[in-house]
């Protein structure tokens, strides 16, 4: 297979780019690089695409390695022919490459091996032929042998039916056109499992059963079904609640095979055509059955890892506050508050516990206490986790009337990160509560430097992320995250190792011989220095260099996204206007004065020359928007305090396919669900809202028992106009009718419904 040009066609895209772009993989150079400082070589790609290279190759690798190994069994086996080789060279995906290879795969007894021990492989090719003047039980009977065990001429011809419909259902045709019609027309069913044998457990298993009440009587055309109710339908199966069938009308894929097996009409064709259905029934549905759940799976964990991916990435790239002098507080009641203060640089200065919420006594030394640190500390900011008691610590810190920023900080995952290696070695004197209130504040000053800590899975904005491909999981997140972070750029100085660990070129151990060689010989005062540590390599340098930041250093580029290597090309612009590089970074009329047709060479062409302009503008220049401090309904603190028809300002904490949950203070995320989102039809819940956005929203209905909440950003639900949402909401939808019966499915409003499609996703951020 001609890799390049088969990637070309699929992304539609040049094979020259293709080339390039692989060739430089094969130089050991990374996404960002090439999409940052390859522009000349791949025609100005950007990440996404030069990402889908680098993944179409790999498969094509993997179609490709198990091709030689099919041809070497084969070989091995002596069935290789210069008919089957064509076919199995021919064969351009893996599943073709599979059905070529089938009927000579090695397999575990079967009832046509069995009838092929019996010598009667050449009584199923007579039958297969169907030729008018076969006598079906004379032939059958020349096949008899007590000593192979076939006594009777039944059981010859049951052998040779056998046979037959291993052939059927090995054909490379038949499965081809099966496919297809289980593609198109194959409908999944889901019903109420038997009930498992538990009765230690009864009332948890009919709980977690409720979970899946929807479920129990579906019927959905597989085609059209989307990812998250996929994956619930089958996690409920995993489960042992649901049971699931997956096909299409058999008359139709019956009809089919008998078109391209049974020949004539005569007693032959009968026995071929109960072979085809037997063959059909035992063998290729079932077949078509695991491979159209694989198909559906992947494309359903494909949608889903994409969603989560998306959230990661607003999740990292969302706003810092920047180096501030900050005051953290880790909420709590009983337990009391745990206060930390950090420098500008996220050092921790001071640790503390206050009691805010234990009576007055309490409370007035804990206000004392606070207002004693700020002072001292020259506090310019307070992170508030948003757990328990966040709001109403929130509160508190308010009515101190501090003259500084207060936020409340998302801390999902901020648990996993205290109790980690990596907490230990930066905090191996303080306990998990230290360290937890250090990543609160941390988050405030720079969401993605603290939450690259952590695994990406524990950030809180996944969907059904235990249930997909773990590997392909992975590996989309660490992509992310590496986008993220060298699209911000590292300051070298005062990054920490995790952070280092994903920047173009470098891993852990290349981040922990940086730091080591930082830590023994201070500050970077060049990126040329960055040379002299062990294991920099001249590929590990170039791969990194541009985007490491060193401010402050000797060379203005420093601190910036324009690479070592084209300093040269910038000297000879600041030579060409008689200045210094200083003056081309301050100035903006003798950057105007830059011809860059002037000024390309080899290493450097025009879309890098104008990028090159577009850093001396901004130095540096970071791509996450500017902070905006955040305040919620401060009469709204507890699930109790909603009412329908409140429009409340939120936060958006995750999206999913079927809606976004958003903060909006009470310690339970309520749902917009997609059909809220807008007066317009929203297709992609993504595209319309990102983690961290600032919203209003109007309480639909609250459910406290449940603790369930329904929203709405519908501008006539924002406006007032609630109350004909409240009556279809309450309406009685009595149940969901089997898709396939209905023409247009009714949008049920109800949180049961609502709701239904989030149980199985785990995915509304668990407050700590």
């Amino acid at each position: 297979m001609n890799i390049v040009a088969t990637v070309a066609k699929e992304l539609e895209i040049t094979v020259t780019q293709v080339a390039a772009v692989l060739g430089l993989f094969g130089e050991g150079c990374t996404v960002p690089f090439i999409a940052r400082y390859r522009k000349e070589a791949t025609g100005s790609l950007d990440e996404t695409v030069i990402t889908a290279i680098r993944d179409r190759n790999e498969k094509i690798q993997e179609l490709e390695k198990r091709r030689v190994a099919i041809l070497e069994s084969l070989a091995d086996r002596e069935l290789l022919t210069a008919e089957l080789k064509t076919a199995v060279d021919g064969a351009q995906t893996m599943t073709a490459l599979e059905d070529v290879y089938l009927p000579f795969r090695p397999k575990r007894k079967t009832r046509a091996s069995v009838a092929v021990e019996r010598g009667l492989a050449p009584l199923a090719e007579k039958i297969f032929e169907q030729l008018d003047s076969l006598d079906l039980e004379k032939e059958a009977g020349l096949f008899l042998s007590k000593e192979k065990g076939v006594n009777t001429v039944e059981e010859a011809l049951a052998g040779a039916r056998d046979i037959l419909a291993e052939r059927v259902s090995e054909d490379a045709e038949a499965r081809r056109e099966t496919r297809k019609i289980f593609a198109r027309k194959a409908v999944l069913t889901s019903a109420r499992a038997a009930k498992k044998e538990k009765k230690d457990a009864e009332a948890q298993e009919a709980n977690e059963a409720a979970n899946y009440l929807d479920y129990f009587e579906w019927e959905e055309l597989a085609a059209s079904m989307p990812s998250h109710r996929v994956l619930a339908i089958f996690r409920g199966e995993r489960e042992g609640f649901l049971s699931v069938t997956l096909e299409p009308q058999e008359e139709e894929c019956l009809s089919l095979l008998k078109r391209l097996f049974v020949k004539r009409a005569n007693a032959a064709s009968r026995l071929v055509a109960e072979a085809v259905a037997d063959g059909y029934k035992r063998l290729l549905k079932p077949s078509m059955e695991n491979e159209m759940r694989v198909a559906m799976k992947k494309r359903a964990d494909a949608e889903a890892i994409r969603v989560f991916a998306g959230n990661v990435r607003e999740v990292l790239m969302a706003a810092p506050m920047g180096r501030k002098t900050t005051l953290a507080i880790d909420p709590g009641l009983r337990t009391g508050c745990k206060v930390v203060c950090l420098d500008a640089q996220g050092a921790l200065l001071h640790n503390d516990v206050v009691y805010p919420h234990m009576g007055e006594r309490q409370r007035a030394d804990a206000a004392r206490k606070l207002l004693e640190l700020v002072k001292k500390y020259a506090i310019q900011a307070v992170a508030i986790g948003n757990g328990t008691a966040g709001r109403e610590t929130e509160a508190f810190v308010h009515a101190l009337g501090l003259p500084v920023v207060v936020a409340s900080v998302n801390e999902s995952g901020a648990s996993i990160y205290s109790a980690s290696d990596v907490a230990r070695r930066e905090f191996p004197d303080q306990d998990v509560t230290v360290r937890g209130a250090v990543s609160i504040g941390r988050r405030l000053m720079d969401p993605m430097a603290e939450l690259v800590k952590i695994d990406p899975k524990s950030i809180g904005v996944g969907q059904y992320q235990h249930d997909v491909d773990q590997k392909e999981l992975k590996q989309s997140l660490d992509d992310v995250v590496v986008s993220c972070v060298n699209a911000v750029g590292v300051e070298v100085n005062t990054a920490s190792q995790e952070i280092l660990s994903y920047v173009s070129g470098l891993n852990k151990q290349a981040a922990a011989q940086l730091l080591k060689y930082r830590e023994a010989n201070g500050p970077f005062e060049s990126r040329e220095a960055l040379r002299k540590v062990p294991r920099m390599g001249p590929k590990t340098f170039e791969q990194a260099a541009g985007f490491l930041r060193i401010h402050e250093g000797k060379n203005p580029l420093d601190a910036s996204a324009v690479h070592p290597e084209n300093y040269p090309t910038v000297q000879r612009m600041a030579e060409a206007l008689n200045c210094s590089v200083a003056d081309l970074v301050a100035s903006a009329e003798l950057r105007a004065k830059i011809e860059p047709e002037r000024f390309v060479s080899d290493t450097a062409g025009l879309p890098t020359l104008r990028d090159i302009l577009q850093e001396l503008a901004k130095p540096g220049r970071d791509p996450r928007t500017t902070f905006e401090a955040f305040a919620f309904d401060p009469g709204v603190r507890e699930l109790s305090d909603l009412r329908t028809g409140m429009v409340l300002p939120g936060i958006v904490t995750n999206v999913t396919a079927f809606g976004a949950f958003v903060d909006v203070g009470v310690h339970q995320d309520g749902l917009v669900h997609v059909s809220r989102m807008s007066d317009s039809f929203v297709e992609n819940p993504q595209a319309f809202l990102k983690p961290g956005q600032k919203v209003r929203v109007a309480v639909l209905e609250v459910d406290e028992r449940r603790k369930r909440v329904s929203l709405s950003m519908k501008k006539r639900d924002l406006d007032g106009e609630i109350g004909e949402t409240v009556a279809l909401a309450s309406g009685a939808h009595s149940g969901r009718p089997r898709s396939r019966d209905r023409k247009e499915e009714v949008v049920d409003l109800s949180l049961g419904a609502l709701f239904k499609e989030q149980f199985a996703s785990q995915q509304t951020p668990k407050k700590r």
